[in-house]
């Protein structure tokens, strides 16, 4: 039977202890996780305290009634929603932190975060709030009315059918299978940044944005719990918009992921009870996000750095794709979008899902590109001819074809014209030519001080209206970071 010196011969002789390193190695890092779940565990504190947090979640139920769902791929996806949730602040933030106005009952944040089935990787694919969407049929969560499918802006299936019209969409437009639903509003939002004791972000410019009060000179900051809401909402701190925002949310996102990996948070189990509670505090989750999956989530971020997660925007196609009765939208690009979700589906890195060749060029139809949007150019028709009612037509074709008429088309006090006349101040050159282009055969006659309306002389040569289209917007090519590469350095 051996002895206990037998057991100590055993051990490798004892080193003289060395400065810590900044970053622990992968083996030092899985032996603190175990050690912590281990603790927790004997301590009699780890299940029952979550479970004790769990019972304050707000449940929704998501995927009630749901068929023709997309197939389980492997690992975990969760559909992380940001509601506007401002009837929830106080006064004081809401004056000091700029929310003000009624809310809007809908989602200001829509990100699907996919956790890998070795738990080794977090990726984070933001979803536009503007993206054109198309909702399957449903029933009106305020009215109780049925509704067939139809165009709609993402964030806005949220107030017209709640979490689950949300679920439903996101599912058609992705063809990701949701596993957990996950809403946070502002008053969550501030008070897990709190109990981090802030998240550092970094930009290389001023950033200021009259509509939330956002003003950051260039450098480093820690911003806490009202300056960070701030600086993930801001939309006009740059000609960007939306698509700015996002990049500003992943980098947050990506700070945020650090601050608690690296503090030792998620190693103390009083510490993780407290961001725990502050996370839980106002969200809504759906039934099946529960004690299990809190635990299960807390030891795979234990072994996380900023490495392990990856963030990008779903690819677009087409900036200001205009829909009646819904305005701007943004319209994600086919194929490289599709390329994005397989990678999710395939519990793959999102730097797997190379851009494939373009598709072949397919316009919307035989209408030219011109310089202007018709929609931009102002437009006053005069009948030159002696032909009663031509200059109604013509007025009517024009603003048919989206240019902005007065509708009020007049008699010219010259009778005789036989080529149609696109009168224009010189300063409105580019709108003179683009109208031009949709009047075949029409000439173009410089007239200073007119202007910014066009005149439109019709002339006994008038045919008809060609529809144009104005210049494309280029939407910019997203890209795949990791949080390495957007945290401050």
């Amino acid at each position: 039977m051996p002895t206990t010196p037998s057991r100590t011969r055993r051990r490798p002789p004892r080193r003289p202890i060395r400065p810590v390193r900044r970053r622990r190695p992968r083996w030092a890092m899985r032996a603190a996780t175990t050690l912590s779940v281990v603790v927790l565990a004997s301590a009699g504190i780890g299940h029952s305290l979550v479970a004790g947090l769990d019972a304050d979640i707000v449940r929704v139920d998501p995927f009630k009634d749901m068929k023709n769902r997309p197939r389980a791929g492997h690992g975990m996806n969760v559909l992380l929603v940001g509601t506007d949730g401002r009837d929830r602040v106080t006064e004081t933030e809401r004056r000091r932190f700029r929310l003000g106005g009624a809310p809007c009952h809908c989602t200001d944040t829509i990100m699907i975060v996919h956790i890998s089935e070795d738990r080794e990787r977090a990726s984070v694919v933001s979803l536009p709030r503007d993206s054109y969407a198309e909702t399957p049929p449903h029933t009106d969560q305020v009215g109780g009315r049925e509704h067939r499918g139809h165009p709609i802006k993402l964030n806005a299936a949220y107030a017209e059918g709640g979490p689950q019209l949300t679920v439903r969409t996101v599912e058609n437009m992705t063809h990701v299978k949701i596993d957990h639903y996950l809403e946070v509003d502002f008053t969550s939002f501030m008070k897990t940044v709190d109990v981090l004791g802030g998240v550092k972000i970094c930009t290389t410019r001023p950033l200021r944005d009259t509509y939330t009060g956002l003003d950051l000179a260039a450098g480093e900051h820690t911003l806490r719990g009202g300056a960070a809401l701030q600086y993930v909402r801001a939309r006009h701190a740059d000609a960007s918009s939306d698509l700015g925002r996002m990049k500003r949310q992943q980098r947050f996102l990506a700070s945020l992921v650090d601050r608690a990996t690296s503090s030792g948070i998620l190693l103390n189990p009083l510490r993780f009870r407290d961001v725990t509670r502050a996370v839980l505090g106002s969200v809504r989750a759906d039934r099946g996000f529960g004690t299990d999956e809190l635990l299960d989530l807390g030891r795979a971020m234990r072994t996380f750095s900023p490495a392990s997660s990856e963030f990008t925007t779903v690819p677009i196609g087409r900036l200001g794709y205009v829909v009646p009765g819904i305005g701007s939208t943004l319209k994600w690009d086919p194929v490289k979008s599709e390329q994005v979700f397989r990678a999710l589906r395939e519990d793959k890195p999102l730097a797997s899902a190379r851009p494939g060749p373009k598709p072949s060029a397919s316009p919307d139809g035989p209408a030219p590109r011109v310089e202007v949007a018709p929609q931009r150019i102002l437009v006053q028709v005069e009948n030159g001819t002696a032909t009663k009612g031509l200059g109604r037509r013509v007025d009517e074709a024009l603003a048919a074809a989206g240019f902005r008429t007065t509708h009020r088309p007049v008699d010219s006090p010259t009778r005789d014209v036989t080529r149609t006349l696109v009168v224009h101040d010189p300063r409105w050159d580019r709108s003179a030519r683009s109208l031009a282009a949709a009047l075949p055969g029409s000439e173009l006659r410089a007239a200073p001080g007119l202007g910014p309306t066009l005149k439109v002389v019709a002339g006994t040569d008038f045919r008809e209206v060609r529809r144009v289209r104005g210049p494309q917007p280029v939407a910019p090519e997203p890209e795949v970071v990791r949080g390495n590469e957007v945290r401050c350095t």
